[in-house]
This record gives C-alpha cells, structure tokens and sequence, in this order.
C-alpha cells in the first residue's frame, strides 16, 4: 500500500484495563551494601499512559478520534494517568474513579536503557463501577466506526461478551486484545489479535506451519470470527480468514523495545478499518507500525507522519 486513507475522520471507542506506566532512569556505580542488588540513582522520571491508554493515544497520534472507557483509582495516579491523556486533542478519556482500587501502576527501574526491576501495583475493580462503564458503552456505541476491546487480565472487562454482542448487533467492527487462556468470552468478535504465545496458551504447541494453520482455523471458526491475527515478533504476522492465509515479513530495522507493540498494532488496524481500508492494507500498514514503534523504549505511540516516511523509505530503495 503505496498511499494511506485519510484519518482525521475515524472515530474509535476503546474499552479496557489502563494502567500508569512510570519509569524512573538513572546510574548504577555500585552494589548496596545491604543486599547483593545494584544501587540506582534516579536523575530522571518519566509517566506514559499504558494498557488499552496505550492503544487509545496510538489512535489519536495516527491523526484519528479516540474514545476511552475505563477505570481507574480515586488518587494521585490516576489523576496523573487523566492529565496525560487529556494532553491529546484527539482523546476523549472517560474514566470512572473506584475508591475502593489503586490505579493500575507499572514502575519500571532503569539504567543504561537496560530494566533492572519492575514492581506492579493493582487491584482490580468494583462490580458497581464496571457496570457503569457499561452504560458508558452502550451511550457511545453509536457514534463509534470500530471497537477495540483491549484486555489486559486487569478485571477491567468483566462484561466483554455482552459489549461484543452489543456492537455487532449495531454493525460495529469489534477488534479484541486477548489475555489468558478462555477466549470463549471473545466469541463473535470480528478480529482477535493474540501474540504468538497467547495463541499458543489456547492452541497448543503445533509441529510446523500447516499444523499451526490448521489450528489457526479452529480457533478461529470454533469462536465465530470474521479473522485472526497471530503477530509473530521477529516472523511479521499472520492473518487467517476463511479459506485464506496472509502473511506479512517483519518490518523492524532496529528492535530496542517490544513492550507496548500489540497496542500499536491493534489501534493501527482500527484506524485503516474505521478510514475504509480493507484488512490486508490494514494489517500491512499496522506491521509498518509496529516495526516503528519497537524502535522506541518502553510504552510508545507511532504517528501518521512516522509511517508516511517509512512507506517513502522503501519506495525511494526500490526505485
């Protein structure tokens, strides 16, 4: 795909777990001499939306209208969680506060570029609050083109099957982020986009290519869905639809960070679905993405005008 749609029109509602990621930089000169574990000293901090933020400021750097619904904490994470998504004109955050829950918050401890730790706080959220995010669902539902339902295994998603339902039956693309290992819970989903290892949790270990294919189908038929997307790291990613396979060759140049990629590539496949590209350009573009973006440390978003520059790259070395 030589030339991408416009975007300035597509509006996507995303719903799921979102977290703070924060990172704090710094030097290692010496081992504490209190336990054998390196002594950081922190010259810098650094706080990025991550979880389904995460694919909901991918949409709206693409250029795109993003809806967010979700649940955070009634403190100083999730105030500073709010204040960074309202710093994108594009992104409409709606989250509902649980005093009964800490933010989600992800601290990573960094030198050299290198993670020396991470320490996760969560607690997953209230029956009542969740609820009420349903009804937020169902009031934003119409003005959206695609759904991205982003599970991270937070507790966040408690009513997917019924979202799912509900979009569909109102002629909504619904692109769903898998965790775990019962994806029943997604069936009628229009597109799944598990990892490799997330296909292999609820495929099993599979002999060679036809073997994975194969069971590729069976998933895929088995939960009633339009396709699915296995992103295979280093191998691309494979699309599976009915009585097709599509394969897309990696397309990173330098790979520095893998976190926060599956983001990347379900809010850029959003985005070409909701501008009216179809899944094969979709997904070819969404690989350009994720080559970009695992170019970048830690939870990062890649821009329209990144993968402009990209596809111009390539036309100019094969000329």
């Amino acid at each position: 795909m030589s030339k991408l749609p416009p975007f300035a029109g597509a509006k996507v509602l995303v719903i799921g777990d979102v977290m703070l990621d924060r990172y704090w930089f710094g030097e290692v000169k010496r081992i504490s001499p209190e336990a054998p574990v390196p002594v950081l000293k922190v010259t810098r901090i650094e706080e990025r939306p991550g979880g389904a933020a995460n694919v909901a400021r991918n949409i709206a750097a693409l250029g795109a209208q993003a809806t967010l619904l979700s649940v955070v904490g009634a403190d100083e994470a999730g105030s500073a969680l709010e204040k960074l998504l309202n710093e994108h004109g594009k992104l409409t955050a709606k989250l509902h506060r649980d005093a009964s829950i800490a933010t989600i918050v992800k601290l990573r401890a960094m030198a050299r570029h290198q993670q020396l730790l991470r320490i996760d706080f969560e607690t997953p959220p209230s029956h009542e609050v969740l609820h009420a995010v349903l009804e937020d669902f169902r009031a934003q539902l119409p003005h959206a083109d695609v759904v991205i339902l982003s599970d991270y295994g937070k507790g966040g998603l408690a009513h997917i099957a019924e979202m799912i339902q509900l979009a569909r039956a109102a002629g909504k693309p619904v692109l769903v982020d898998p965790k775990g290992d019962d994806y029943q819970r997604y069936s009628g989903a229009t597109l799944l986009t598990p990892n490799l290892s997330e296909f292999r949790e609820v495929a099993g270990n599979w002999k060679d290519e036809t073997d994975l294919q194969a069971r590729a189908e069976k998933l895929r038929t088995g939960l009633g869905l339009d396709a699915l997307l296995v992103t295979r790291s280093e191998d691309g990613m494979s699309l599976f639809r009915q009585n097709e396979v599509l394969h897309e060759p990696t397309q990173s140049r330098e790979v520095f960070d893998v976190s926060g990629a599956g983001d990347t590539v379900i809010a850029t496949l959003a985005v070409m679905l909701a501008s009216g590209a179809q899944l094969p350009d979709a997904m070819h573009i969404a690989n350009r993405a994720a080559g970009i973006v695992v170019g970048k440390l830690g939870t990062a978003a890649v821009s329209r005008e990144e993968i402009e520059r990209d596809i111009e790259r390539d036309m100019g070395s094969t000329k």
